[in-house]
């Protein structure tokens, strides 16, 4: 069908009316009313119409040339419903030569626009969020022109800065009646720490909203754009020559790729493009940026989806360097903030008021990423993994955070509200029944005493130790004290926090693990080789056997904080028994440096290691002699018996520590180390999981280090537990073929009474 061109004046003079319009000093409304006459006389049109997002998702009538004008402000569309709803709905243009053959057509005999058969419309789009829909139409069928689509697109970015305004409707309907561009208001995501919150988003690195949008100067807009290129480019080489950042792997090839985009030739052409087309520099840029998600929400590949995400971020990076801001900064936190992000380091979450931060939902990360071990700690859900976040929501978004089955709510409505907040309700009040069963003893219905410990690092996990009536510290992770500051901490700042430790405890047991850095655990004063293989590369315990020095002066350190007091000391990654034995002939010689300079020994020194790697298990008999104690850490014992990156998505649920493969080897390790007299505990995940700790008793295990959360449903649970029955059951599925036991395992608890 051939198409009427689009008037000779062009974009840039419906631009330069538009300017003129909003320049105007005449109400809200009669901005409206002339917009639609310019537009339709621009664009060779009977009908033009502007229809707003009202809250409960009902599109309005707000202004029209063509149509009955009576039927301004009476006539609504739900979104979805008709072809300006379907606009709304998906956030993206419809152009259709014959509107009333298209089976989504809804007919309002009020606007009396029967007469009409062609249709083209745009959303009205701010910050990534559909305010409404700009229409035309014509009488005759026609095909509207790819220019004139995008003239009207460009015109809806200036009509959205005037509804985002409040002049039109009051800001707080605006804020309700919206939704994310093209998006459910429901996405999923991986769990990387459990819980539920309800709160308003605070975005990390807030995104820069456009408000000079018309261009006085074709060519200063160029220049601008050339510079802020140039400072990007800039930043990011700056970002891949820092040593000190410890980049390697696909986090240096992210960079990598950024650097190439920013250097992209056609995305760089679009952007010119539409500063030719009459708008700014930082206008052009949102533009394209539009344009982008849009394709973003299109693509099913997720590769490709990736990197439509990174043009995202980058695009809102240019931005920035447009309006000469920079990234970063404390914003001011609401009572209830769940802060969302395209990823954070573990620094970055701890500079949160964690007094107002509730949740977090980022666009990456990984259940063993370290920001999520510090965020189980302090009892803070954590849901990643959720492509597109950050350009999804706006600050103050209402959002709720299910870190409980990995799904997140976008401005969810009063009814998913309230049944949250009964959910909240109901964790507060199991984690009161909780507190008051704190001193209750963990023995199961037959007997058996199980020691419940908690994981800490930081001294914010210490009140912890009362709160959950924990047994003590089963594990606290040393390089906590070291990834948090920019240097290296000094002997006297490390005497004093495992001391602090140490008194907080009082008389219950601490193992402290020596530095475990290396692979995911970046600290900012070393620099470290790139590695292939980070997880299986230069970390833990060969770190410290290469760097003796950084060794010795943490275990002075520890010696030091405990005069006259119990020391339990445990390496980390050891692979065998002689990198064992090295470690802690150190630790012998530190303590006899220590008794020679006249300093008060502790009052009993036990030595163990962490058994993560599967080759120390086939050296048990020769560890055995010369160890006190043993700590299975899951989460890399279980990535190593599989030879599955425990980071990579695609794995995550593909192997279970609850299959017949991973208890049996458990199973024989739990049975050794137990024959021999050696006390054996688990710290990893799966200790802090009702059905994994059930299970783990029942191979014989009777002493677990979780997060301190994790103390009450576990305890619950033991105390619901007659371990013989469960031990008969396990000694019948350890031979079988199956991928895993997760099912039988459930139906076994349910069964028997036990409370998971």
């Amino acid at each position: 069908m051939a198409a009427t061109p689009i008037n000779p004046a062009g974009p840039r003079l419906l631009l330069r009316r538009m300017r003129e319009v909003m320049a105007s000093p005449q109400p809200p409304q009669q901005k409206l009313d002339q917009m639609v006459r310019v537009i339709a006389n621009n664009m060779v049109a009977e009908v033009c119409s502007i229809y707003l997002v009202r809250a409960g998702d009902i599109l309005e009538l707000f202004a029209t040339v063509g149509l009955n004008p009576e039927a301004v402000h009476k006539t609504n569309l739900r979104v979805g419903e008709g072809l300006i709803g379907e606009i709304a709905a998906r956030g993206v243009p419809l152009n259709l030569a014959d509107a009333q053959s298209h089976p989504n057509f809804a007919y309002r005999p009020e606007t009396g626009e029967d007469i009409y058969h062609s249709l083209m419309g745009v959303p009205v789009i701010r910050g990534g969020r559909v305010l409404g829909v700009l229409a035309v139409q014509n009488v005759t069928q026609r095909l509207y022109t790819e220019e004139e689509v995008e003239a009207m697109q460009t015109v809806a970015m200036v009509l959205a800065e005037l509804v985002g305004s409040g002049e039109l409707i009051d800001p707080s309907e605006v804020h309700e009646g919206t939704f994310a561009q093209g998006h459910p208001p429901k996405i999923d995501g991986v769990v990387l720490a459990d819980g539920i919150a309800i709160g308003q988003v605070v975005l990390h690195e807030p995104r820069v909203q456009v408000t000079r949008l018309i261009a006085e100067d074709e060519a200063e807009e160029g220049r601008r754009l050339d510079a802020a290129l140039g400072e990007l480019r800039s930043s990011l080489d700056n970002l891949l020559d820092i040593s000190d950042l410890g980049i390697e792997g696909d986090h240096f090839e992210v960079l990598e790729t950024y650097r190439m985009f920013a250097n992209d030739r056609g995305w760089i052409e679009k952007i010119r493009d539409a500063i030719r087309g009459g708008l700014t520099a930082e206008a052009a840029v949102q533009r394209v940026q539009v344009d982008n998600r849009v394709r973003m929400a299109k693509v099913s590949d997720t590769y490709l989806r990736e990197r439509l995400s990174d043009l995202d971020d980058l695009a809102n990076r240019l931005i920035r360097h447009l309006m000469g801001l920079h990234s970063g900064g404390g914003p001011d936190m609401p009572e209830h903030t769940v802060v969302v992000a395209r990823n954070l380091g573990p620094t970055e979450l701890l500079d949160y008021d964690r007094t107002r931060l509730r949740g977090l939902i980022l666009a990456e990360g990984t259940p063993s990423s370290h920001v999520a071990i510090i965020a189980k700690a302090l009892g803070i859900p954590v849901i990643g993994q959720v492509e597109g976040i950050v350009g999804r929501v706006d600050p103050g978004d209402q959002i709720i955070v299910d870190a409980m089955t990995a799904q997140v709510f976008l401005l969810p409505t009063q009814d998913v509200v309230e049944l949250y907040e009964e959910a909240l309700a109901l964790r507060e009040q199991r984690r009161l029944a909780y507190a008051q069963h704190r001193h209750l003893p963990a023995v199961t219905r037959d007997g058996v005493d199980i020691a419940l410990l908690i994981n800490a690092g930081l001294l914010v996990d210490l009140p912890h130790l009362e709160e959950s009536g924990a047994h003590g510290i089963g594990l606290f992770r040393t390089e906590f004290q070291f990834m948090v500051g920019a240097t290296f901490p000094r002997h006297e700042a490390q005497r004093e926090l495992y001391s602090r430790v140490l008194d907080a405890a009082g008389d219950r047991p601490v193992v402290f693990r020596t530095l475990d850095i290396g692979s995911d655990k970046v600290v900012p004063f070393m620099d470290r080789p790139r590695e292939e293989n980070p997880a299986l590369g230069w970390r833990a315990i060969r770190m410290g056997l290469d760097r003796p020095a950084l060794l010795r002066y943490q275990l002075r350190a520890l010696l030091a904080a405990t005069p006259g007091r119990e020391l339990r000391v445990m390496f980390p990654l050891v692979a065998n028994v002689a990198e064992f034995l090295a470690a802690k002939s150190i630790l012998d010689k530190e303590m006899r440096r220590h008794v020679r300079v006249g300093r008060q020994p502790p009052s009993r020194l036990l030595v163990g290691t962490m058994l993560e790697v599967p080759a120390l298990a086939w050296q048990l008999d020769a560890l055995i002699p010369s160890v006190d104690f043993v700590s299975i850490g899951s989460n890399d014992l279980m990535q190593y018996l599989f030879a599955a990156d425990r980071g990579n998505t695609m794995l995550t649920d593909r192997y279970d520590i609850l299959s017949p493969p991973a208890l049996s080897f458990l199973s024989m390790i739990i049975a050794k180390l137990h024959g021999a007299g050696v006390p054996v505990s688990l710290c990893g995940e799966a200790a802090g999981k009702p059905l994994e700790a059930m299970t783990l008793i029942g191979l014989g295990l009777r002493s677990l280090s979780m997060t301190p959360s994790s103390i009450g449903p576990v305890k619950e649970m033991i105390r619901s537990l007659d371990v013989g029955k469960l031990r008969a059951y396990l000694s019948t599925l350890l031979t079988l073929p199956d991928q895993s036991l997760r099912g039988k395992l459930t139906n076994f608890a349910r069964d028997h009474g036990v409370e998971l």
